[in-house]
């Protein structure tokens, strides 16, 4: 989230960044990993929006993150929609146009890019 972090400081007043929840990559009863073990993390798997607001907190927490955290529903509409799992990152430009779509995370979450998309963009305004 470092990346992420640096970004909303840098354009903070020009480009709202957001963490957008969806469905949990690692659940209890799904793809457990080693290092969720060792670091005592243990989220079922959301079956209602009460609870992924509750695991979206549990993340918000553990992860520190300083931007805001918005949350898909249950349905997986916005997940769909993007194409968002694992993670994935966007920029939504003008006019709420798609100026970014990333790589598939996590090999393809990579920040710098979306950095590049947001100049590009910036550089565009009128």
């Amino acid at each position: 989230m470092g990346a992420i972090h640096d970004l909303a400081n840098r354009y903070a007043g020009r480009v709202g960044l957001y963490v957008v929840y969806i469905r949990e990559a690692h659940p209890e009863d799904g793809w457990v990993l080693t290092i969720n073990r060792q670091q005592d993390i243990a989220l079922p798997d959301p079956t209602d929006d009460m609870q992924r607001e509750d695991a979206a907190t549990s993340c918000a927490v553990r992860l520190q993150i300083r931007v805001p955290v918005v949350i898909d529903r249950i349905d997986d509409a916005v997940a769909s929609a993007y194409g968002g799992w694992p993670d994935r990152l966007y920029l939504v430009g003008r006019g709420g146009k798609i100026a970014f779509q990333g790589d598939e995370g996590p090999a393809g979450f990579r920040p710098d890019d979306l950095e590049a998309a947001i100049e590009r963009e910036l550089a565009t305004a009128p």
